[in-house]
């Protein structure tokens, strides 16, 4: 058997075998907490918080989302000038981020996720101030917490409730068969009458597809694409002929002298109306020539005089024009002129017997 101190020797060894083990093992943890270890140097950062729930000391603090230190103490001050911030935050931030932090860096109290840890986010994105100093206060950005979130969404839950209460009877509406969606619905008429004029028009396609009436022979008849068939190609002939100049169309599109007497044309009309511009001629003279224009003018009122009266009854003219007695009268003669003749034709030798007389 072992001795006495065989025994204690044994734990001894155990002991520190177990120890060593330990300081190992937190030496390791510290060093792979990303904060460089118990061996890296340090500075102390201040921020102050109207609230720090969530917090807890050994909390990361994070530089644009990278851990460069911790949490190391959180207190409330009774300081009046800190009354509306009143929570002091201290951290122990590594130093090779020295370059990073500026005095007017800000931090905030944010939220790994809806349900994750709360830790301490410094912004240096604008921030252009001198690098910060030990024991040096950070400012702090106002960062809504999830009251703040409830409570400013409060009005739109309730706006939303309301919302949701109305499509609820818009929905109840609708399935008791009311309105006109209520009717599209749950009306079985609706359904009928679908389902006829789909029989109906099946009906339909199926005359036109055995090719009944006008429209079923206008897509199975080959009639009609023959006639088109026939049309086309006395078209092409028809173009044919007109490129060749052939025809009259043909010599308009393609026979230049056609056009030499259009531009002849156009050029006499255009040489005429110069001339009637320059006022040469009887035209150019009547429309250019004031004294003529104005004695048109003054024949046209004369004229329009004449017939004025002429339509008043004035004068023999107007009076043959409008007195009723005249045409009696020119018609009566006519009459009897008429009836002379007649009995002239009839007994001649009484209206035409001749006397002589001797003295």
């Amino acid at each position: 058997m072992p001795s006495q101190s065989q025994l204690k020797w044994s734990q001894l060894k155990v002991g520190i075998t177990v120890l060593a083990a330990s300081i190992t093992l937190g030496i390791l943890i510290l060093l792979m907490s990303g904060t460089g270890g118990i061996f890296t140097r340090r500075i102390t950062l201040r921020s102050y918080f109207d609230d720090a729930s969530g917090l807890r000391v050994g909390a990361p603090v994070r530089l644009q989302g990278v851990d460069i230190g911790n949490v190391s103490a959180i207190r409330v001050v009774a300081d009046p000038v800190r009354r509306a911030t009143p929570v002091e935050v201290t951290m122990k931030v590594n130093t090779k981020y020295l370059d990073s932090l500026r005095k007017d860096s800000l931090s905030a109290l944010s939220t790994a996720g809806v349900l994750g840890e709360t830790y301490i986010d410094i912004n240096s994105a604008q921030a252009h101030g001198p690098a910060v100093q030990n024991k040096d206060e950070l400012a702090t950005r106002d960062t809504p917490d999830i009251q703040d979130v409830v409570r400013s969404s409060q009005g739109t839950l309730q706006n939303l409730d309301a919302l949701v209460k109305r499509l609820d009877g818009i929905v109840a509406f609708i399935q008791s068969g009311q309105g006109s969606i209520g009717k599209v619905i749950y009306d079985p008429s609706l359904y009928n009458r679908l389902n006829s004029t789909v029989s109906q028009f099946q009906n339909l396609v199926s005359e036109v597809t055995t090719g009944n009436g006008s429209l079923g022979k206008l897509i199975t008849d080959p009639t009609l694409y023959d006639k088109a068939n026939a049309t086309v190609d006395k078209l092409n002939v028809i173009i044919d002929d007109l490129n060749a100049g052939k025809g009259s169309a043909g010599k308009l599109l393609k026979d230049p002298a056609l056009y030499d007497n259009a531009n002849k044309t156009i050029a006499n009309v255009r040489e005429m109306t110069d001339n009637i511009n320059a006022g040469k001629g009887t035209l150019g003279k009547l429309t250019k020539d004031e004294a003529f224009a104005n004695k048109l003018q003054n024949t046209i009122n004369r004229l329009s005089n004449i017939t004025d009266r002429l339509d008043n009854g004035e004068g023999s003219a107007g009076k043959f024009l409008r007195d009723p007695s005249f045409f009696d009268n020119t018609n009566q003669l006519l009459t009897e002129t008429q009836s002379l003749i007649q009995a002239i034709r009839t007994n001649p030798k009484q209206y035409l017997t001749i006397r002589l007389k001797v003295f």
